[in-house]
């Protein structure tokens, strides 16, 4: 993992600190209802007050395109800021048209309007980048999430001022580097959801990482279907069984084991507490659909677990969101919590739906890492750069 500089490496006293996160929470009637991502910014905020900086949050919401929409403001967002840091924190709105004027002590915390009100934000405009800049004298990217865009506030202002790694960012880049850079072997990755398409790139790095590579969810049935097997029903991408083929290959061609279901859960339809039952996939009904892997998929999966020292999870198993059909899932993510509790596996785990699974099976807290980042988890597991995060590398 290449170098890069952190809140140790810096001396934040009277420097105005130019600090992005990530704050598109959701909001409701002006009240934010989750506060997830602003709780995982709360340390670097608060480390940089009390190191005497004067601290300026960037952020963005939503999508106004350049435009100044006041559904999409960040005001409403300032007052939970304020009540997780336990802080004042001072709204500055702008439509970023010109320099604003920011007063702001060693100390004290102003949050800025919508970056992306300007419509430089999301071109990476050099202009815009050097209007933030100007406002600063160091900055610190604690948005891992908005990491894969090359964007002002996230990539662009970087190379104007001393860059540094917040807190969350720091967190994320030591938990991705132990998972698939520099990681404990045997690895397994376990991948799910619903689409191949969708996965090409994640699918076909991981063959290349990993010792054994378990695949779930309805991109298992494209799997199956490639190896011959009659799915009835069940959700699949028919006219992507030749690039499934390929992936076996490649898998192969590297060493890596790849564990498809050997059985799974069929029902009629698809919907809460439908009739089921078990049958292996040489033995499909004509009429059913395969919602969760079966009982001997999910020991086998807890098996390769049981082997492996890292594990990286992206995507459920099953069709985790209605009942019988999450049961695979969250026995796997209960075992894989259990063997970190042990000390015996470093399990690393993101995107939207394993979350929310990890959640549903209560185990999201024992996990070594759960990341929120969405899209940035997905490309770096894909294997791209990031842009905000390669901004952060350490100059000479």
């Amino acid at each position: 993992m290449p170098a890069f500089r952190t809140l140790d490496d810096v001396n934040l006293s009277g420097k105005r600190v130019l600090c992005r996160v990530d704050l598109n929470v959701p909001v409701s009637n002006g009240v934010v209802t989750d506060t997830t991502r602003i709780d995982r910014v709360v340390p670097t905020l608060r480390e940089i007050m009390n190191k005497g900086g004067a601290l300026i949050v960037l952020a963005h919401f939503d999508r106004p395109k350049g435009k100044v929409i006041p559904e999409m403001s960040l005001k409403p967002v300032a007052a939970a800021l304020e009540a997780r840091l336990s802080r004042p924190v001072r709204f500055v709105f702008t439509d970023w048209q010109q320099a604003p004027t920011v007063d702001v002590k060693p100390g004290e915390c102003v949050l800025m309007e919508n970056t992306r009100y300007h419509a430089g934000e999301e071109k990476n405009d050099q202009g815009f980048s050097r209007l933030l800049a100007g406002l600063g004298d160091i900055y610190v990217n604690d948005a891992f999430s908005a990491a894969h865009r090359a964007h002002s506030s996230t990539e662009g202002i970087a190379h104007l001022l001393p860059a540094y790694a917040g807190r969350s960012m720091e967190a994320e880049l030591r938990a991705l580097n132990l998972a698939l850079e520099t990681p404990k072997r045997p690895v397994i990755a376990i991948v799910g959801g619903a689409k191949v398409s969708t996965k090409l790139e994640l699918l076909g790095n991981l063959a290349s990482k990993v010792d054994a590579l378990v695949i779930g969810g309805a991109m298992a049935n494209t799997f199956l279907l490639a190896q011959g097997h009659g799915i009835g029903k069940s959700l699949a991408e028919r006219d992507m069984t030749d690039t499934a083929r390929k992936i076996l290959q490649q898998a192969e061609h590297a060493g890596c084991a790849v564990i498809l279901p050997v059985d799974g859960i069929v029902a009629k339809e698809f919907k809460a507490g439908a009739e089921a039952a078990d049958y292996g996939v040489d033995a499909i009904p004509a009429d059913g659909m395969i919602l969760d892997v079966g009982p001997v998929s999910s020991d086998r999966i807890r098996a390769a677990i049981d082997d492996a020292h890292t594990l990286v999870w992206n995507g459920p198993l099953g069709a985790f969101e209605t009942p019988p059909f999450d049961r695979a899932t969250v026995e796997a993510a209960r075992h894989a919590a259990q063997r970190t509790r042990a000390g015996k596996l470093v399990s690393v785990a993101g995107g939207g739906d394993t979350v929310a699974a990890l959640n549903q099976a209560g185990v999201s807290q024992d996990f070594s890492y759960v990341s929120t980042a969405g899209g940035a988890f997905l490309e770096w597991l894909e294997g791209k750069p990031l842009p905000g995060v390669k901004a952060l590398e350490a100059r000479s």
